[in-house]
């Protein structure tokens, strides 16, 4: 019990500081070693955000993106740079798409990611030192055992075009997409044993230096085609809009075990698949038979599909209900807001997002805190 108290008085000192950047351990509790891990926010619905008009409330910045008439821009100048967005909700089932420019330079990755709190992971990578390709990958559980799960696939003009990416993910196939052709689908029986995505995910984006011998492992360096030379930057990402759909519906997604399964994901308000009538049908022209073999060296491609931002600019958030220096990774959006098609969070009265009480926003964090403290505390 002393631990427990000494850990939730440091939660409430870390509020109780001006600007303080709260740690929220509780983000990173994995449901499937842990009990009492927050719900899941689910997105419920499709939102649709131009980033040439702006920055929107339901995506959270790591590092510096600057946003423009391009749309947003996740530039990378020197080491430790990652910037990155990603969302404050989550997708059980889902389709994303975003229109994008991959970043040139050997050694630069962009990335478009989608990520559970267990650990299961969707991605689409596109490397700096090749413009015409990008490449597919999966994870289960956080699982590295093997790296025979990736793909690379012909699309020309990476870095040059504005190329709409898409995975479109249910439980019975994800479908990997460049415009309107096929890159790649894979199956529950594809994919490797008890590997295949299945729980509520986080969308996130940006770009990294995974060629940087100073923050990856040599395999991740080699993947990335690196070494970075920082001198010929610096180098940009451009995302110009992005589209995503919830196949489920409800508030909150709840892992009802400890499996891992989707038929163990609980929609609070809602349910599981209660999206899928209503779901766009897919596109498609062509399919892309370029995808080359896996790939002959060992690949350390980081669990997370992205790099972590190491630079002086810290998270930041505007409006409902995050305080800025804070990552929000989880919570509920409270009485008296929703979401908007444009990805704006605001209140029901329609006013524009804008600070909430102080004492709101202390009993929302200090809520999920003392969760977390107290799983963390159990485990000491």
């Amino acid at each position: 019990m002393r631990r427990v108290a000494s850990v939730a008085c440091a939660a409430m000192a870390a509020l109780a500081l001006p600007g303080a950047v709260l740690a929220q351990t509780w983000s990173q509790c994995n449901p499937l070693t842990s009990s009492g891990c927050p719900a899941d926010t689910a997105l419920g619905m499709t939102i649709n955000v131009d980033f040439t008009k702006g920055a929107v409330n339901s995506f959270v910045a790591s590092g510096s993106p600057t946003y423009d008439s391009n749309g947003v821009s996740f530039t990378v100048a020197r080491g430790g740079d990652a910037p990155q967005l990603a969302s404050v909700f989550y997708i059980m089932f889902g389709r994303v798409e975003v229109t994008m420019k991959a970043a040139p330079g050997a050694g630069m990755v962009s990335s478009l990611v989608l990520q559970s709190d267990d650990l299961d992971e969707i991605d689409l990578e596109c490397l700096g030192a090749e413009p015409d390709q990008v490449q597919s990958n999966y994870f289960g559980k956080g699982q590295t055992t093997t790296y025979n799960r990736g793909q690379f696939h012909s699309v020309s003009g990476t870095q040059t075009e504005w190329i709409k990416y898409t995975m479109d993910w249910t439980q019975d196939r994800i479908i990997w997409m460049a415009g309107d052709s096929v890159l790649r689908t894979l199956t529950p029986a594809d994919a490797e044993a008890n590997q295949y995505p299945q729980t509520p995910m986080q969308v996130k984006f940006g770009s990294w230096a995974g060629g940087d011998p100073n923050t990856n492992a040599p395999g991740t360096v080699k993947w990335a085609m690196g070494p970075i030379d920082y001198s010929k930057g610096p180098f940009s990402m451009m995302v110009q809009s992005i589209t995503v759909s919830d196949y489920s519906t409800g508030k909150q997604y709840v892992y009802g075990d400890k499996s891992g399964s989707w038929q163990s994901i609980q929609a609070v308000g809602g349910q599981v698949n209660g999206n899928t009538g209503n779901k766009n049908v897919l596109t498609v022209t062509a399919s892309n038979s370029n995808a080359a073999s896996t790939p002959t060296i060992v690949l350390s491609i980081p669990v997370g599909g992205i790099g972590t931002d190491k630079s002086p600019a810290t998270a930041t958030q505007t409006g409902w209900p995050w305080v800025a220096g804070a990552t929000p990774t989880s919570g509920t959006i409270p009485s008296g807001w929703h979401m908007n098609p444009d990805g704006k969070i605001a209140r029901d009265n329609g006013a524009a997002s804008a600070g909430v009480p102080v004492q709101t926003l202390l009993v929302l964090l200090m809520s999920h805190l003392m969760i977390g403290a107290l799983a963390f505390a159990a485990r000491l």
